[in-house]
């Protein structure tokens, strides 16, 4: 089944953006988990992170894999959103691909790209858990783990020391 795309929806002042698709006739079918998923990319893509809080669990985990300054696990909403705040400053998009759902689990395959600057551009794979409707838990996945670590040295490395250590 192929699925249209739906209108870029452009970032606000946190230069993140999302692109949605459009839910085939039988979105009213939809699993609430996707659904939940889809609104959370509105969300991403209004640019306001805080607008984002409301889908996280109090004790979120969300894991950025690699050997980059930005990857690990991120514990609790406040640390998620700083998160995601560091790549607004590299004004990350995202264009949904594919989403599908069993159970508790959802899994969103996007491609995701930077534009300040211009240079990361490959496809993710986030599986989350959600819970009560909210996310408990979010994995990503990178097509190309080696480019993602080049671009976040690139673009967030880490302070001199000693001033890293204050």
């Amino acid at each position: 089944m192929e699925l249209s795309r739906s209108t870029l929806i452009r970032a606000g002042a946190a230069g993140l953006a999302a692109t949605a698709i459009a839910a085939p006739a039988a979105h009213a079918r939809e699993h609430p988990n996707v659904t939940l998923i889809r609104r959370y990319y509105q969300a991403y893509g209004s640019g306001d992170l805080e607008s984002l809080r409301p889908f996280f669990a109090a004790d979120i985990r969300w894991t950025i894999p690699g050997h980059h300054p930005l990857s690990g696990t991120k514990v609790g909403a406040s640390e998620v959103l700083a998160f995601f705040g560091q790549l607004a400053r590299s004004g990350f998009r995202a264009e949904i691909l594919f989403l599908a759902a069993d159970g508790e689990w959802v899994v969103d395959m996007h491609r995701g790209w930077s534009t300040t600057p211009p240079g990361l551009d490959i496809t993710w794979t986030l599986a989350y858990r959600i819970r009560g409707g909210k996310i408990v838990e979010a994995v990503n996945f990178a097509a190309d783990q080696h480019a993602a670590d080049a671009f976040f040295w690139r673009q967030y490395p880490l302070a001199p020391i000693p001033g890293r250590f204050d």
